[in-house]
């Protein structure tokens, strides 16, 4: 065998081999498993053993690699918390650019570089990389304040260090004219446009009519992602500001903890990142030092510049914004690695001969070193806020979370697990979720029946595989089909019921169907009656509609805490509607309660005023929600009983009619589903409530 290897068949194999030992190495040695990769492209690339080449195939995976990180990024970016936040974004944007690019400039004047190659190096100083992001967000704290103020802040910087080699190349060419600025000043207004108006507009109708079939959806995404990148280059900049854009566009289309989601993370982090953390370690040539003591100094004077200039501004930050110490080194670990832009502009400079091999060198030691340090302190410190966050209590704690899925209709399957999956706690995940098929003992044919049944329960369980989502699929054979769904939910200890609706209204003798009915009155457990007619991830605003003493329902906090937590997974906004009670009241209960999606407050007088001023306003894109009650229950209205026949009608086919929690210890009805000890109604003070 000769070396480097060419044949592409022993190079992938050898690839899969260092993407699977490196992080065992790397973990045993308590080093980031993220760092593997790297250290193996310095040892088998061509200035280590010389076993690979660093050819077109390592580059061209290296920079889908590359792609996939920026673009996860802006997929994950919490939009709602960048708008909260952006000031502080452009705060620390401007700081984490500015102050790396004015020393970085200086140094570079000190050591005798020409000023245009002086303020190329204190830009590509200035730039960063999430290169450890990737570990913010399987740690859960991709949403946390301070991350989402390193990850703006990221935009502004590589932007404004992309925009800076475009300039230094202008005018090393000697084409920094008035018809350069103008183009260049155009295309990217168009190309920003374009992505920021056109493709959300695209992607809706998209999922609104194509969005069911895993693969194309698959295929739709990255065809966005790469035609943004290939925008970018004809707009005269880099690709990764193109993947980050088309992140941001996509972003409240692709659910956090959907199952595509998942497939563009299994992808990206299991094949293309890896290679692009190959393909940067197989850049370092360590004999440089040996042979050159001037790449001593370029190589120190550097690494100073990137350690004070990225270490300072998180400071600063944190110090005008309250961060904890803690949310401090975070930002440091995300802000301090170079790689992306840093490569790029080195590159470029290294091509139009303003920087020479030496810092070359030395650029690629201090992007060797960064990313090892900032890997680490983002593990070390994102575990720290991670285990702060789960500390905080939750009423549910102790409460296992299992939520049971009725299926009938195998057209709305998909629909049900995507909302019960979205309404889970973050703290259940290894909860299973609970399909049910119920076949009736009396009917020609059950044997046939359960057959389908099951061929039906394991469609749901390979979808659900797909977002990595626990199922636990259920068959019951009853002579009744809602006495068959109530001995599971008490075999199975169910807490919540999510079940569809046809929102058929033709027999007007019942609110919902005669079963829905039945299952709603002979029940405990919330229920979330669902008519979902279009994909929950084109969703833009919840309206949430409280009846007047909606507050005093035993519930009513779970529906709360579930609601918010399914508009900040949609990235919505969420439009609470009072009917009659104290707004000021309900603000308060929703300020003690997480998360803290966008929402605003209003109030009616009356059910009529509901209709006429919100309801019949709602949009195409809502999704309406009533807190609804068992009749003979607090918050319990004749005007619920009119409600589902409503809803049915409107503009919006996407509504849930939830009925909260009740607790048996507080609920007297006397209906089948509670039973009241005989002493209990025979005593005196049972009598006089």
């Amino acid at each position: 065998m000769s070396f480097p290897i060419t044949d592409p068949v022993i190079i992938f194999a050898i690839a899969m081999v260092i993407f699977f030992i490196s992080p065992l190495l790397m973990e045993k040695i308590r080093i980031p498993g993220i760092i593997g990769p790297i250290l193996a492209g310095v040892l088998i690339g061509p200035n280590g053993l010389h076993l690979l080449e660093r050819d077109q195939t390592i580059e061209l995976l290296g920079t889908v690699g590359l792609l996939f990180i920026i673009f996860i990024a802006g997929l994950e970016l919490d939009i709602d918390g960048f708008k909260r936040y952006r000031n502080r974004s452009l705060v620390f944007g401007s700081m984490s650019f500015g102050m790396p690019l004015i020393l970085g400039t200086l140094i570079s004047i000190m050591l005798g570089y020409s000023f245009a190659a002086a303020i190329l190096i204190g830009s590509i100083i200035g730039s960063h990389t999430l290169l450890a992001y990737p570990i913010a967000s399987r740690l859960g704290i991709a949403k946390n304040k301070a991350v989402t103020t390193a990850v703006g802040g990221t935009l502004l910087t590589d932007t404004f260090a992309l925009l800076i080699l475009a300039i230094v190349t202008g005018v090393t060419a000697g084409q920094l004219t008035v018809q350069f600025w103008l183009q260049l000043l155009i295309s990217l207004v168009v190309f920003v446009l374009l992505m920021l108006k056109v493709v959300p507009v695209v992607s809706r109708w998209f999922f609104r009519n194509y969005g069911t079939e895993g693969i194309t959806n698959f295929t739709f995404v990255m065809v966005i992602l790469f035609l943004a990148g290939f925008l970018a280059i004809v707009a005269g900049v880099e690709p990764i500001i193109g993947a980050f854009l088309a992140g941001l566009a996509l972003n409240r289309y692709v659910l956090e903890h959907g199952t595509l989601m998942n497939r563009i993370r299994f992808l990206g982090n299991g094949l293309f990142i890896p290679f692009f953390l190959l393909s940067v370690g197989m850049l370092m040539d360590l004999s440089i030092l040996m042979n050159n003591p001037q790449a001593w100094v370029v190589t120190g004077a550097i690494l100073a510049a990137v350690i004070i200039g990225k270490a300072v501004p998180p400071i600063l930050v944190s110090k005008i914004y309250h961060y904890s110490r803690t949310e401090q080194r975070l930002v440091i670990g995300l802000t301090i690695p170079q790689a992306a832009a840093t490569l790029a502009s080195t590159l470029v400079g290294y091509d139009i001969g303003l920087l020479d091999q030496v810092t070359v060198n030395a650029v690629i030691i201090m992007i060797l070193i960064t990313c090892v340090t900032g890997p680490y302190l983002v593990e070390k410190y994102a575990r720290r806020q991670a285990l702060k966050e789960e500390q905080i209590p939750q009423a549910h704690a102790n409460i296992p979370e299992r939520i049971l899925i009725p299926i009938a209709n195998p057209n709305t399957m998909e629909a049900l697990i995507d909302l019960a999956n979205s309404i889970k706690h973050a703290n259940t995940d290894d909860q299973p979720i609970y399909p049910l098929s119920v076949v009736k003992q009396d009917m020609v044919g059950a044997k046939e029946q359960v057959a389908q049944a099951e061929r039906m329960l394991g469609h749901a369980q390979l979808y659900a595989a797909g977002a990595e989502i626990p199922v636990r699929i259920l068959t019951k054979v009853d002579k009744d089909i809602i006495h068959g769904v109530s001995r599971a939910i008490i075999e199975e200890r169910i807490n919540t019921v999510v079940i569809g609706w046809n929102a058929n209204q033709d027999n007007h003798h019942f609110k919902l169907g005669s079963m829905l009915d039945r299952l709603i009155d002979e029940t405990n457990q919330a229920v979330l009656v669902t008519k979902l007619g279009h994909p929950l991830e084109t969703t833009k605003r919840i309206v949430f509609i409280l009846p007047f003493g909606a507050d005093h329902k035993p519930g009513f906090q779970e529906a709360v805490e579930r609601i918010k937590i399914l508009t900040s997974r949609l990235n919505a906004q969420l439009q609470v509607v009072v009917i009659k009670g104290m707004q000021e009241h309900y603000v308060n209960h929703f300020k003690k309660i997480k998360p803290s999606p966008p929402t605003n407050f209003h109030r009616v007088e009356d059910w009529q005023e509901l209709r006429h001023q919100h309801v019949d306003k709602l949009l195409e894109d809502d999704l309406v929600v009533l807190l609804s009650a068992r009749k003979g229950t607090i918050g319990w209205h004749p005007e619920l009983e009119k409600v589902p026949k409503y809803l049915a009608e409107i503009v919006p086919d996407n509504f849930i009619i939830y009925y909260p929690t009740e607790e048996k210890e507080i609920d007297l009805r006397g209906s089948r589903g509670f039973n009241i000890p005989k002493e209990v109604l025979r005593s005196k003070d049972y009598d006089k409530e």
